[in-house]
């Protein structure tokens, strides 16, 4: 019996460990540190900066939803999980709104491409208009890239 339950430990801590490493596998800020620092998070939002210099790859990994808010532009291109690749060609101060997905990389420009991405941890969460209105999700993100562009 006591060996059964031994075993039994043994296995879930195992899985807990291997389920924590692909968690952690995923987050850019822990597998791609050169490309992506952490600056600021709480349980609604992921503050990250990211820097890619002339040709630099990443490796697989995701992030939440949330609004890119270009520094300096790039060519840049997508891998997704799948292996379907898009091409994005990012300009100066641009704010784009990306959907949770999992991808690599590629800066495929001559120059160095720096951004801020903003992604948004908590579903749901109310966001209140000046007149008291609770306003959608799309809204909050219109807002939050207009008033990141703004600055």
């Amino acid at each position: 019996m006591f060996r059964r339950i031994g075993a039994l430990i043994v296995v879930g801590l195992v899985i807990e460990i291997a389920l924590g490493l692909v968690a952690l596998a995923q987050d850019p800020t822990k597998v791609e540190p050169k490309h992506y620092k952490l600056d600021f998070e709480n349980d609604r939002v992921q503050v990250v900066s990211v820097h890619y210099g002339p040709h630099e790859k990443s490796v697989m990994h995701d992030h939440p939803g949330g609004v890119v808010v270009v520094i300096s532009g790039g060519h840049l291109k997508f891998t997704d999980e799948k292996g379907k690749v898009t091409e994005v060609f990012a300009k100066s101060g641009e704010a784009r709104w990306f959907s949770p997905f999992k991808h690599t990389v590629e800066n495929v420009g001559d120059t160095a491409y720096n951004a801020v991405y903003v992604g948004m941890k908590a579903k749901g969460t109310n966001v209140i208009s000046k007149n008291g209105a609770v306003l959608s999700d799309e809204e909050t993100q219109k807002i939050l890239a207009e008033s990141l562009v703004a600055k």
